[in-house]
């Protein structure tokens, strides 16, 4: 399955809104913000239809998967967006995660901890919020409304030089980085994966850190990064991954892939890329072959450290102060 998906959720007392775009969504935020309910309901419409008194508006089914059969459900539930509920032990193991890895259906997961054998987006990590106009003239009899937020904003930059950063990726990404600090002066250090950036920037003597991660993937390491923020000035860059940016750069600009770029959501078969970094890897390697630009994540071609390629690529970032 792929592409972007709009779910809406009302009955008589609530509606709720939200927009599925990867394989991967996570849910979290208080309680009694909308979480259950929504799952509650389309499980609801799933067993009774009409007659549950909700409706379910979407272009693919919605499903609920719960209990200790969930592996012999899903085995039949495909190209649909499937929710899963926290109170369910299975959604935080190993064997979750790769039956979701070869299966052709969305996720939604209410998971107020983090879920670190899941690869899930900074950018797909929401809240449930109450977006109700002024009130009713009888608030009792009132529909509640209810949308999705990004819990995780963008960072802003304005060029202030790091003491430090700290660069989750060891390949290509990584050389490209160092290459840029080394030239501003600016010590960079290899994480050796992103589940190493923790220790890393909470051992480091430095207090004004600026962190280089795959976006695309991060989204379980944010509160733990994020808690560290009470002791240091941490800045997050995060993009989609390295690739993206050489891909977004215009080294290979072509009306084709400028709409790739702009709605990734409609090019990304989930049964086939579990990550979205995994796509976009994928295609820089498939774009520059026989090129002098030939990518390969292992080790950086010298060429993208030439004046013109990596200006490109700096061209597309703010300005990180390195």
């Amino acid at each position: 399955m792929k592409g972007e998906h709009l779910v809406v959720v009302r009955n008589n007392k609530v509606q709720i809104k939200l927009t599925v775009r990867r394989n991967l969504t996570i849910l979290q935020g208080d309680s009694a913000t909308g979480k259950t309910t929504l799952l509650n309901l389309i499980d609801e419409f799933d067993q009774l239809g009409p007659d549950s008194g909700t409706v379910v508006n979407c272009d693919v089914p919605c499903k609920v998967l719960s209990g200790r059969n969930w592996g012999r459900d899903l085995s039949y539930i495909e190209n649909s967006i499937v929710f899963i509920d926290e109170d369910n032990a299975f959604m935080k193991s190993y064997e979750f995660a790769h039956a979701a890895r070869h299966s052709s259906n969305y996720y939604v997961l209410v998971a107020r901890e983090a879920l670190s054998q899941l690869p899930y987006s900074v950018d797909e990590i929401y809240g449930l919020k109450n977006t109700n106009r002024a009130s009713s003239k009888y608030p009792a009899y009132s529909r509640v409304y209810s949308s999705a937020y990004r819990i995780y904003a963008d960072d802003e930059f304005a060029g202030e030089k790091p003491q430090l950063v700290v660069a989750e990726d060891s390949n290509s990404g990584f050389e490209f980085f160092s290459a840029l600090c080394s030239a501003n002066g600016v010590p960079c250090v290899n994480a050796r994966g992103k589940t190493n950036i923790y220790d890393v920037v909470r051992e480091a003597d430095a207090s004004d850190i600026l962190v280089i991660a795959d976006g695309a993937a991060f989204g379980p390491e944010m509160p733990f990064l994020v808690s560290l923020r009470r002791f240091k000035s941490i800045k997050l860059f995060l993009p989609e991954s390295f690739e993206w940016l050489v891909l977004k750069s215009g080294l290979f600009d072509n009306a084709e892939l400028r709409e790739m770029l702009l709605n990734p959501a409609e090019y990304i078969e989930c049964s086939e890329f579990f990550s979205w970094e995994q796509f976009f890897t994928a295609e820089l390697i498939a774009r520059s072959k026989g090129s002098y630009l030939a990518y390969s994540k292992p080790k950086l071609n010298d060429a993208y450290l030439d004046s013109k390629a990596s200006q490109a690529i700096k061209g597309i970032m703010p300005d990180l102060g390195i």
